[in-house]
């Protein structure tokens, strides 16, 4: 299959993308652009349903964002890279927080890569895809 900038994607089984976030239109964003691209879509706005999820479904990969209502992001994924059965998850942070000390923050807490927001859809597809080929 080719896409948009005629690189050849892998046949197969689409990839899934866990996506937590709790603003609306971040969600629907996120949710459209992995749609479009040919992603399969879980997605919560809480932590705690997050980690059921992803005990349930085992996606490719995980989008936090890192200010949850209940329980923060960062809290979520150290339960996830804790349990043995998830830890090879990739877990991205989407944050906010971009501020000088915060990537190094996010790694500690897990996380293999951030993308901030308000975010550039182009480079948000790129990390993505690199975490998915």
């Amino acid at each position: 299959m080719i896409n948009g900038t005629n690189t050849v994607k892998e046949a197969g089984p689409a990839k899934t993308v866990l996506i937590v976030e709790d603003n609306e239109l971040n969600m629907k964003l996120f949710h459209d652009l992995l749609e479009a691209h040919g992603y399969n879509i879980l997605q919560t706005k809480d932590g705690m349903e997050a980690l059921r999820l992803a005990r349930e479904h085992h996606p490719d990969l995980i989008l936090m964002d890192i200010q949850l209502p209940e329980v923060s992001g960062l809290e979520v994924t150290k339960w996830i890279k804790e349990d043995d059965k998830l830890k090879s998850i990739p877990v991205i942070a989407v944050t906010a927080f971009a501020m000088k000390g915060d990537e190094e923050k996010i790694r500690e807490g897990g996380c293999e890569a951030y993308i901030a927001k308000p975010i550039s859809v182009t480079s948000f597809l790129e990390t993505v895809e690199r975490f998915l080929s």
